[in-house]
């Protein structure tokens, strides 16, 4: 197209520069229907050229809306994924926070729960143990009384033989 209007704009400068010299002036003759049939084919041209030029522009312009509206959808769906992304990763940071908590919660609570009852069965065994010592004692006292005053040892049970039980105590 370009050389299409650059050979009309020669022709017409070579039927100016060609046409004859008005005598005494700067003016020329030109033939009015030759000069009107180069001026119609560059008006040709350059109409083609411009239709050409404006569907090209037109569609330039819908390539870049197009591709505008593309990148926006892109940048709209990554938005998107970098929510779901720092989400998930709060999620998880938050559910792995509180998950610490309840172990440590959980590990206290045993550890106390722990004390607690080695507290309650030392005291247990303690009071068994007194409970016990008193029952060893009253049955140390009650065969003294019955063995007329003699103390028997730990594991002294040489008289056992000797007591005599009523009979509805025997077996």
């Amino acid at each position: 197209m370009r050389d299409d209007i650059d050979a009309r704009l020669r022709d017409l400068r070579a039927a100016v520069e060609d046409a004859r010299s008005v005598p005494m002036s700067a003016s020329v003759m030109i033939n009015r229907s030759e000069f009107l049939d180069l001026i119609g084919a560059l008006e040709a041209a350059l109409e083609h050229t411009l239709t050409d030029a404006t569907e090209v522009v037109g569609g330039r312009e819908a390539v870049l809306a197009e591709a505008s509206s593309q990148a926006e959808e892109i940048v709209r769906a990554a938005e998107m994924e970098r929510e779901v992304l720092v989400s998930e990763t709060d999620v998880f940071r938050l559910a792995e926070a509180r998950a610490a908590e309840i172990t440590e919660t959980a590990q206290k609570a045993a550890e106390e729960l722990q004390a607690e009852t080695e507290q309650y069965v030392e005291e247990k065994l303690a009071n068994f143990e007194l409970t016990l010592e008193r029952t060893l004692d009253l049955v140390r006292r009650g065969r003294a009384r019955l063995s007329g005053g003699h103390s028997h040892a730990l594991g002294d049970d040489s008289d056992v033989d000797a007591i005599h039980l009523p009979d509805h105590l025997e077996r």
